[in-house]
């Protein structure tokens, strides 16, 4: 019987320190990194793949992505 495939979350954000991709899966903490979005999510899924390969994901439900402002430490 054939697995189905999971649904995960990607979070690609632009490196600080270089003009890289950041790819992050926050549901198993793999990270990888890619020039273009393309490569990047391309590069996070083969990551993903081999760390499930290992480590079987038992999803006890989906992440809530938000957004929240904080204001800066006051010197």
């Amino acid at each position: 019987m054939r697995k189905r495939p999971l649904n995960l979350t990607a979070v690609i954000y632009p490196d600080a320190d270089s003009d890289w991709l950041v790819a992050h899966n926050p549901e198993t903490g793999t990270t990888t990194q890619g020039k273009t979005f393309e490569e990047a999510l391309a590069n996070l899924k083969e990551a993903t793949e081999l760390y499930l390969s290992e480590f079987p994901l038992r999803p006890k439900g989906r992440p809530i992505m938000t957004t929240f402002e904080a204001s800066p430490a006051h010197a």
